[in-house]
C-alpha cells in the first residue's frame, strides 16, 4: 500500500499514537516507520502478539519496561574495538539487568505465548552484569575499590586536596590578607586551586596567576606555598585518568565477547516493547481482535475511527458478502468521508496487527487499498480537482481486482452533473465486474439509482432527523441518502421565499419523489425508534428473568447448606452421644455391686434411646411427596407448602399439571405433586416419611430378597449404621448362586463412605457374608 493511500487515510497520526505508548527508543522508530502487509502469515502474527499483548496488561496494567535509549552505535563501536565511556558501560549493565529481570518474570507464566515466546530469547550474562555493577558508579564513573591502585590514587588525591584547602583558608581567616582578596572563597582555575586577588594587591601574594576576571579587577592567583602540592595534584589526576582508561578498556574487552548475545537482547526487548505498545493502544481503543478471513470482505460492527474516539457516532459496515460496491449518499457534513475513512483505515489497521475500534470485526485480506478522497487540484500540474479525480481513476482501473479495496471520495463531483454521474456508473460498473470491493459517496441521484439496480451494488444512507434536518451521523444500509441541500441553505441563512423559488425550479416528478423521501425517512426514524425501544424491553425482561435464575439459585443453595449443617449437627450429636455411651459402659464394667450396674445399665438404656431419637430425627432423608396431591385438589388463591424450599407460599394459576405458585417474591412453575396444602388436614396418604430405625444394629441379613430389594435395604441400612457411629458392620447375602453377593460388591466399592469389605473368615460366616469398614 503507498504513502499517498496511506496518508489519505490518516495511518501516519495512527503511528504516532502508538510511539506515545512505547518506551523504548527503537520501538519508537518501528511505531512510526509501521507499515500493512499483505501476508496473511504475518498479519495472523502480529494480531495474536497484539491479542496477548492486551490480554497480558489487563492481568498486568503496571508492567513497563522503562526508558531504554538507543544502544546500537555504542554496540557497534566496541564490536569494532572501540572503547566505551563509564556512562556507555552504565547502559549496558541497565540493558544486562533489564533482559535478565523480564526474562525471570516470562519465565513463570504459562500463558502470553507470543510474549513468553520472545522473553526466550533474551540473553542473561550474570557474570558480565555483575562485574559492571562491581565496578561502576553510575550515573558515569568508576567506584574507588574498581582496583587496589585506583583506590590509593584517589586517597593521595584526598590528601594532597585537604593540604591545599588548608593553607589557602589561612589566607581567609587571616584579617591582614582578607583585605587583599576580592572575596573570602577559594575557587579553582584550569584545575589550580587559586584566591581571588584584586588586581592592585597583585604584589601582595605572591604565586601564579593562572587567569583573570572579565571586568579585569580580579587575578585568580596560586600562592607559591601551594604550588607544590597542586602539581602533585596534577600528577595523581593524569594516574587517575590513567587508571580508569585501562579499567574502562578490560570492562570493553569484556563486553565485546558478547557483544552478539547484548545486541540480540536489546532488538529483542525493544520488540517486546513494540508489541506490548500496540497492546496499550487496543486497550485507549477498547478495540477489538479482527476475526481474519481469507477472501476479502468486510464485516464491522459499531466501528469508530480512532481519531475520533468516543465523539464518533459507530456505523455497521459489511462489504464482499451480498454485495461488492457499497454507495453512501447523505447531506454534506453528515459523515459520508468519515465512513469511507473508516471503512479503509479498519483494513489498514488489521494488516498492520492492531485492534480495530468496534464492538465486532471480520475482516479480510486485502493486496491493495486506493483512495481517491479530497481536493487534489495542483496550479504546478495544471490540474482541475476533476483532472486529478480523473488521473487517480485511470490508475485505480490498471491496478484493481478482486482483492482490491478501492475507496471513492465524491464520485462524478467536479463537473456536469449528468456528465459525472454517467462517468461514475460507468465506473462502478466496470469495478462490480471484476468483484474490486468498493466504497463510494456521491450526491448523484442517478448513482443512487445505478445501486438500485445493480445485483452486486448496494446504497447506504447517512442518517439525519427529520425533525430538525440535522445529521446524527449514523449509517443505514439498504436506501439511498438526501442531499437537503434545501434545508441546509434555510438553516444557513437563506430566506425562506428564495429557497422556495429555488424549488420550483425542480421538476414536479423530482419535487414528488423529494417529498415521498423525506416521508419515508420519518416513518423510517419512527419505526427504528419503536424497535430500540422493544429491543430496550426486550433486555429489561431478560435481565429480570436473569436475576430470579440467580435468585432462585441462590435460594437453592442456601436450603442445601442448611440441609447439609443440620446433617453435621446431628452426626456430632450422635458421635458424642455414642462416646458418652461408651465411657459409661466401661464404668460400669469397673465396678462390682450389682445396684451401681443396674443403675448403670439404666443409664446406658436412656443414652441408647437417646440415639435413636437422634437418628429419627437428623438421619431421615428428605420429605418424598406421594401422589395424591393433583392439580383438581388446587384453585387460585390456596395457600400451600413447598417441601422442597421448606418455605410457603399461594396458589396463582393451575394449568394441567403444574400449578404456578408466589413464594415471596418469586413465582415458581411447579409440579402439582411437589406441594401440599396447609390449610387442610394432612390425609394418611399425603406425605410419607421414611426413617431409619431408630437403633442401627451391627449385622445386615439379606438372604432371601431380590437384588433391587437388598440393595435399597443396604442403602438405606448403610446411611443409618454411619449415623449412628458404626465403625464396621457385617452383610448376610449367603452363598446361592453368588448373584446377591456379586451385587452388594459392586455397590460397596462405588459407595464414598466404606473404607474397606472383605469376605467373612470361617468364624465369622465365610464366604456368606461381608464384612465392611465404614470411613
Amino acid at each position: 500500500m503507498d504513502a499517498r493511500t496511506l496518508k489519505l487515510l490518516d495511518f501516519p497520526a495512527i503511528c504516532q499514537m502508538l510511539r506515545r505508548h512505547t518506551t523504548t527508543s527503537l520501538a519508537g522508530e518501528w511505531a512510526e516507520k509501521l507499515k500493512p502487509t499483505c501476508s496473511l502469515a504475518r498479519v495472523k502474527r502480529r494480531l495474536e502478539e497484539t491479542k496477548a499483548a492486551r490480554e497480558f496488561l489487563r492481568h498486568h496494567p503496571g508492567f513497563t519496561l522503562g526508558e531504554l535509549g538507543d544502544l546500537r552505535p555504542l554496540l557497534r563501536r566496541v564490536a569494532r574495538g572501540g572503547q566505551l565511556s563509564a556512562a556507555e558501560l552504565w547502559q549496558v549493565a541497565e540493558l544486562l539487568s533489564l533482559g535478565r529481570r523480564v526474562k525471570d518474570f516470562f519465565r513463570e507464566k504459562a500463558s502470553f505465548s507470543p510474549l513468553k515466546e520472545l522473553s526466550r530469547k533474551l540473553v542473561s550474562l550474570p557474570f558480565l552484569e555483575e562485574k559492571l555493577r562491581e565496578v561502576l558508579l553510575p550515573p558515569d564513573d568508576l567506584k574507588a575499590t574498581a582496583s587496589p591502585l585506583l583506590a590509593q590514587i584517589r586517597r593521595r588525591r584526598r590528601e594532597v586536596e585537604a593540604a591545599i584547602k588548608e593553607i589557602l583558608e589561612e589566607y581567609l581567616r587571616s584579617p591582614n590578607w582578607q583585605r587583599y582578596l576580592q572575596e573570602p572563597l577559594v575557587t579553582v582555575r584550569e584545575g589550580r586551586y587559586v584566591l581571588p586577588v584584586k588586581v592592585e594587591h597583585r604584589d601582595k601574594i605572591k604565586g601564579l596567576v593562572h587567569d583573570q576576571s572579565a571586568s579585569g579587577a580580579t587575578l585568580f592567583v596560586e600562592p607559591w606555598e601551594v604550588v607544590e602540592k597542586g602539581n602533585e595534584l596534577r600528577r595523581l589526576e593524569i594516574q587517575e585518568r590513567e587508571e580508569k582508561e585501562r579499567i574502562l578498556g578490560e570492562l570493553s574487552s569484556l563486553v565485546r565477547q558478547e557483544v552478539a548475545s547484548i545486541y540480540r537482547s536489546f532488538i529483542f526487548l525493544s520488540l517486546l516493547d513494540f508489541v506490548l505498545a500496540k497492546g496499550r493502544l487496543a486497550e485507549e481503543w477498547e478495540a477489538v481482535i479482527p476475526e481474519l478471513k481469507e477472501r476479502p470482505l468486510l464485516r464491522l460492527k459499531q466501528v469508530r475511527h480512532p481519531l475520533l474516539g468516543r465523539r464518533a457516532v459507530p456505523l455497521d459496515l459489511e462489504l464482499g458478502d451480498k454485495f461488492d460496491i457499497l454507495v453512501i449518499t447523505g447531506p454534506n457534513t453528515g459523515g459520508k468521508t468519515v465512513a469511507l475513512k473508516t471503512a479503509g483505515l479498519s483494513v489498514i489497521l488489521t494488516q498492520a496487527g492492531l485492534g480495530v475500534p468496534a464492538e465486532a470485526a471480520e475482516i479480510g485480506l486485502f493486496r491493495r487499498v486506493l483512495a481517491d478522497i479530497g481536493d487534489e487540484q495542483s496550479v504546478v500540474e495544471n490540474l482541475s480537482t476533476f483532472s486529478a479525480h480523473l488521473r487517480n481513476l485511470a490508475r485505480f482501473l490498471a491496478e484493481a481486482d478482486e482483492e482490491s479495496l478501492v475507496l471513492l471520495d465524491e464520485l462524478g463531483a467536479g463537473t456536469d452533473p449528468r456528465e459525472g454521474a454517467a462517468l461514475g456508473c460507468a465506473i462502478l460498473e466496470e469495478l462490480a465486474r471484476r468483484r474490486v470491493k468498493v466504497v463510494a459517496t456521491t450526491h448523484l441521484s442517478e448513482i443512487k439509482d445505478f445501486a438500485l439496480l445493480h445485483p452486486r451494488v448496494e446504497n447506504a444512507a447517512v442518517d439525519f432527523d427529520p425533525e430538525t434536518f440535522t445529521p446524527t451521523y449514523r449509517l443505514v444500509l439498504g436506501r439511498p441518502g438526501q442531499s437537503l441541500a434545501f434545508e441546509m441553505a434555510r438553516r444557513l441563512g437563506l430566506s425562506p421565499k428564495l429557497v422556495a423559488r429555488a424549488k420550483e425550479y425542480l421538476r414536479p416528478e423530482e419535487r414528488e419523489a423529494r417529498e415521498l423521501a423525506t416521508l419515508l425517512t420519518r416513518r423510517l426514524a419512527e419505526a427504528e425508534k419503536e424497535r430500540e425501544e422493544a429491543r430496550r424491553l426486550k433486555e429489561e425482561a431478560r435481565m429480570s428473568l436473569e436475576r430470579y435464575r440467580l435468585a432462585e439459585a441462590r435460594l437453592k443453595e442456601e436450603r442445601e447448606k442448611i440441609i447439609q449443617r443440620a446433617r453435621e449437627e446431628a452426626a456430632a450429636l450422635v458421635r458424642q452421644a455414642r462416646r458418652e455411651a461408651e465411657a459409661l459402659l466401661k464404668e460400669l464394667k469397673e465396678q462390682a455391686r450389682k445396684e451401681q450396674v443396674q443403675e448403670r445399665e439404666r443409664a446406658v438404656q436412656k443414652l441408647r434411646e437417646r440415639l435413636g431419637a437422634l437418628g429419627e430425627r437428623y438421619a431421615s432423608p428428605l420429605i418424598s411427596i406421594s401422589p395424591s396431591s393433583t392439580p383438581a385438589s388446587f384453585v387460585p388463591g390456596d395457600p400451600v407448602f413447598v417441601p422442597s424450599l421448606g418455605r410457603e407460599g399461594t396458589v396463582v394459576a393451575v394449568e394441567g399439571d403444574s400449578l404456578t405458585v408466589q413464594v415471596g417474591a418469586f413465582k415458581l412453575e411447579l409440579p402439582a405433586a411437589a406441594v401440599r396444602p396447609v390449610a387442610k388436614k394432612e390425609s394418611p396418604g399425603g406425605v410419607a416419611v421414611s426413617t431409619p430405625s431408630a437403633r442401627a444394629r451391627p449385622v445386615l441379613d439379606l438372604r432371601g430378597q431380590r437384588v433391587e430389594e437388598a440393595l435399597e435395604n443396604l442403602s438405606r441400612y448403610l446411611d443409618a449404621a454411619l449415623l449412628a457411629g458404626l465403625e464396621r458392620v457385617t452383610i448376610i447375602h449367603g452363598h446361592g448362586t453368588g448373584a446377591l453377593r456379586a451385587a452388594v460388591r459392586d455397590y460397596l466399592s462405588s459407595h464414598p463412605q466404606v473404607k474397606s469389605f472383605r469376605l467373612g473368615t470361617p468364624e465369622e460366616g465365610g464366604a456368606g457374608v461381608t464384612v465392611v469398614e465404614l470411613a
